[in-house]
């Protein structure tokens, strides 16, 4: 069960990314480091200073929460209350995987080799401009999805206003040595999901990527799908939840897909995506993480 695909969905920054699990975490990591102080006959490299180890604990767990901050800045989201309430939060500032951080970072890492003094703490005045441009980043995208939002909010799509309007920017490989970035936006109505790229400076969808999309009904078949162990688990996570049904012979397969991922230059690629399948009773025959079947449905 453990190693079963829409169980390890399920415990996706779950416990490890929460404020408790954190102390559980670094109080592995600070005794792994007691451990190995002990075997080396309790020498450090700088004598006659001992290891305070209620700072590292400290230290440790300030890094814990850099990790969650990271987490919690893409559309993913983390769990930071869990297990007391399993509430996702995310930002959306960023993409899962941004290169512009990595460039930051790298930077704050590479260069004090290059131009750090010998009489000043190494990398230190890196480290914190690396920091200072991560939280530049942050700011500045908060700003433009801000705007973006306010834009869209005022327009009609299919007709209607939005009831909510989500702006997330992404990184696809243009070429093979070239990647570029555009803005994904998704619009819900009362009846419609609207899915496309933006164009943030005038607002307008790009016509060729746009796909509208119906809400899903409170068909028997879904309402049988969203109790299954996948159904409560997705619909847990997702921020714009589609489902579609199909016929496969008898029975009946329900498929989960959160349009907060539904990137256009990206569409088929990232399977971030569930099913479940029902016999002609309703009951979970099988149920899947992308491709990948939980054995036995739970």
């Amino acid at each position: 069960m453990c190693a079963s695909p829409v169980f390890a969905f399920a415990h996706h920054r779950g416990f490890t990314h929460s404020f408790l699990g954190l102390f559980l975490v670094c109080a592995v990591v600070i005794g792994f480091m007691y451990f190995i102080w002990r075997l080396r006959g309790r020498k450090t490299s700088i004598p006659n200073l001992p290891p305070r180890w209620g700072l590292l604990f400290l230290f440790a767990y300030i890094a814990g929460l850099s990790h969650i901050l990271l987490d919690f800045t893409n559309n993913y989201g983390v769990r930071p209350f869990w297990p007391f309430w399993g509430t996702w939060y995310s930002w959306g500032v960023t993409f899962i995987i941004e290169p512009t951080l990595f460039v930051f970072l790298l930077a704050g890492l590479l260069l004090p080799a290059l131009f750090s003094k010998q009489h000043v703490p190494r990398g230190a005045v890196a480290a914190r401009l690396a920091l200072a441009c991560v939280a530049g980043l942050w700011c500045v995208r908060a700003y433009e999805i801000a705007e973006a939002k306010s834009n869209l909010e005022k327009q009609e799509f299919e007709s209607a206003r939005p009831v909510q309007v989500s702006v997330y920017p992404y990184w696809f490989r243009v070429s093979r040595l070239r990647i570029g970035k555009r803005w994904h936006v998704v619009v819900e109505t009362q009846e419609k999901f609207v899915s496309s790229d933006v164009n943030l400076s005038t607002g307008e969808l790009d016509p060729s990527e746009t796909m509208v999309f119906s809400k899903s009904g409170n068909t028997p078949a879904f309402l049988a799908a969203r109790q299954s162990y996948l159904g409560r688990v997705y619909l847990g996570w997702a921020g714009y939840p589609l489902t579609t049904e199909s016929r496969q012979g008898r029975d009946t397969v329900v498929r989960f897909q959160d349009l907060r991922f539904d990137y256009p230059q990206l569409r088929g690629r990232l399977g971030l995506s569930g099913s479940v399948e029902l016999d002609s009773n309703l009951h979970v025959i099988s149920e899947r993480w992308g491709n990948r079947q939980q054995s036995p449905p739970d």
